[in-house]
C-alpha cells in the first residue's frame, strides 16, 4: 500500500495545562488535522472541551480542525463549533434525528461534514444519506475515553463501508478514532481508511513526529 494517511492527533491524550504548546507541536509536525472530542457527558460516560478549546486551537494552529460532536444534541451546538473554528464537523448518527436537516445545516456554515458511528451500529444505517457527507467515522473503541484497546472487527465494518461509499459513488472519506498505532495502521489503511485518529500513541511517545510519519506511511509489520 502506497497511499498516504491524514493523520488527525487527537488532543483528548494531549498535556491539557500546555495547549498553546501541544498546538505548536502538531502544527510543527507531519500531522494534517487536529481532532477534538466534544463530549457532554450524556451521549458518552464523560465530559471534555467545548468552545474554548476549539478557538484556543484555531488562534495557534492553520491545520484543520477535525470536531467530533459526541453529545445528544448536535443540532443545538453545530453553528456554534463551526464559528468558532471547526473545519470538519462530525457528529453521531444515534444522536440525530433529522440527519438530512443537520448535514444542510452544516455545509450551509461553510464546515465539511462528517457522520459517526459507534461499532455496534449498523452500516445499514448510512445507506441514504452515504452520498451527503464528507466522511464517515467509524468508532473503533466505544467511545468516551482515550486508551482503549481496539475493537478487531472493526476491520470487516471498514471494508463494507469502503465497498458502500464506492458502490453508491460517494466521495466521503472514511475515518477510524481508538486503538489507532503502529501495529495496525498499515492494515486500516488496507482495509479502506483515509484518516487516521490517534491519541495516546502520538502524545505519549518521546519523539511525537516520528509517530506521526510511522502511520503516515504505513509499512507492513514484517517490513519495519
Amino acid at each position: 500500500m502506497d497511499k498516504t494517511m491524514i493523520i488527525s492527533p487527537s488532543i483528548l491524550s494531549c498535556d491539557h495545562a500546555n495547549i498553546e504548546s501541544e498546538a505548536h507541536k502538531i502544527q510543527s509536525s507531519d500531522a494534517d488535522w487536529v481532532h477534538i472530542d466534544v463530549m457532554d457527558g450524556m451521549f458518552v460516560p464523560n465530559m471534555t472541551f467545548g468552545l474554548p478549546i476549539v478557538k484556543a486551537f484555531k488562534k495557534h494552529t492553520s491545520k484543520m480542525l477535525d470536531v467530533h460532536l459526541m453529545i445528544a444534541t448536535p443540532d443545538q451546538y453545530a453553528e456554534h463549533y463551526i464559528k468558532s473554528g471547526a473545519g470538519m464537523l462530525t457528529f453521531h448518527q444515534e444522536a440525530c434525528t433529522h440527519i438530512h436537516r443537520l448535514i444542510g445545516h452544516i455545509k450551509e456554515l461553510g464546515a465539511l461534514c462528517g457522520i459517526a458511528l459507534n461499532p455496534a451500529t449498523s452500516l445499514s444505517t448510512l445507506e441514504e444519506i452515504i452520498c451527503d457527507v464528507d466522511m464517515v467515522l467509524l468508532m473503533t473503541v466505544n467511545p468516551g475515553f482515550g486508551g482503549q484497546k481496539f475493537i478487531q472487527n472493526s476491520y470487516s465494518k471498514i471494508s463494507r463501508c469502503k465497498e458502500m461509499i464506492l458502490r453508491r459513488g460517494s466521495k466521503a472519506l472514511i475515518e477510524v478514532d481508538g486503538g489507532v498505532d503502529d501495529t495496525n495502521a498499515y492494515a486500516l489503511g488496507e482495509a479502506g481508511v483515509d484518516v487516521l485518529v490517534s491519541g495516546s500513541y502520538l502524545f505519549g511517545a518521546e519523539d511525537f513526529n516520528l509517530n506521526v510519519r510511522k502511520i503516515k506511511w504505513p509499512k507492513k509489520v514484517s517490513e519495519v
